[in-house]
């Protein structure tokens, strides 16, 4: 079996090649990334095929499919604030880079498209927990990228009836995840802050919620759905029905670290959701032997990781 990882040098595109080494290592791994969010310490160790290059190269993401039986696109522009502060590379990156991935296997006669949606597309629809029917109604130039990137490849199922399968990851998080830039997720910019004796940056009041999703549960999954060859023509929600407020996480890291954290509330921010969480329905019945890690298993495992890297420093 040959696989293709968009975005496989980033956080969870690394995690999944790993994962398949460990479970799998007699299948072939192709990665492509442009290093603007994979770094190169996240391919040391893997086997792997990899290849510097942007889905908006098309002849590129065609040669690269040539003879994959399974294409998981992780590539994308992340974070609601980037987008808002510049929506074209977001919509380039997410929207075109997903047309090309979905092109490019189609070209090749590629069996299965798995693609990363997001939680983001429900954006101001109140309702809790969410469901893949609920309405969607994105807050951010980012949640719009998202409903399109999942939206395209449901299309193309029904269209040329291609095996495809769009899940919305729910804010994952896990070793690996970089804190080192000015759009890192809340858990690892929580997590250097803390290591670093700063103040956690909250913004607003901090009991927005959301559903976190440990990344080893995210790659189990994926790697059950290629394993499978599953498709589907509805979205599935990558969550297990947990709803964690911002100042309960900050709890469970102080008693990970043996602290109590200093907080700093500063403004909130523009296309920020108040709430998320998915109701674990579908992702439950499509994958029931599948157990998630709670979130206490892991950010035990998050927070060795980020101790372990700050002993490097």
């Amino acid at each position: 079996m040959k696989i293709l990882i968009t975005g496989g040098a980033g956080f969870i595109g690394s995690n999944l090649a790993r994962h398949i080494n460990d479970h799998a290592p007699d299948v072939d791994i192709r990665i492509i990334d442009d290093m603007s969010n994979g770094r190169e310490e996240n391919l040391v160790g893997l086997d792997c095929e990899f290849t510097r290059g942007t889905i908006l190269d098309m002849p590129l993401l065609e040669s690269l499919c040539e003879g994959v039986d399974s294409v998981v696109h992780l590539a994308a522009l992340g974070s609601v604030p980037r987008s808002v502060a510049a929506p074209r590379p977001t919509h380039e990156a997410n929207i075109t880079g997903t047309l090309n991935v979905l092109e490019a296997a189609r070209a090749q006669g590629v069996p299965q498209v798995i693609v990363a949606s997001s939680s983001s597309v429900y954006g101001s629809n109140p309702s809790l927990p969410k469901t893949e029917t609920d309405w969607t109604r994105p807050m951010s130039p980012y949640g719009v990228s998202k409903l399109a990137t999942e939206g395209y490849t449901i299309a193309y199922n029904h269209t040329y009836g291609m095996k495809t399968l769009a899940f919305r990851f729910f804010n994952v998080f896990g070793p690996g995840q970089p804190a080192d830039h000015a759009y890192a997720a809340v858990i690892p910019k929580f997590l250097d802050a803390a290591l670093h004796g700063r103040p956690l940056q909250v913004h607003g009041d901090g009991l927005q919620s959301r559903d976190f999703t440990y990344v080893r549960t995210v790659t189990q999954t994926l790697w059950a759905a290629v394993e499978r060859g599953l498709s589907s023509r509805d979205p599935i929600n990558l969550a297990y029905g947990t709803n964690t407020t911002l100042l309960e996480l900050i709890r469970q890291i102080g008693k990970e670290l043996g602290t109590t954290p200093e907080l700093e509330h500063i403004e909130g921010r523009v296309g920020d959701v108040r709430a998320s969480q998915g109701d674990g329905v579908s992702i439950r019945e499509a994958f029931p032997d599948l157990t998630p890690v709670a979130l206490t298993a892991g950010l035990k495992e998050t927070v060795d990781w980020f101790k372990s890297k700050q002993g490097d420093e």
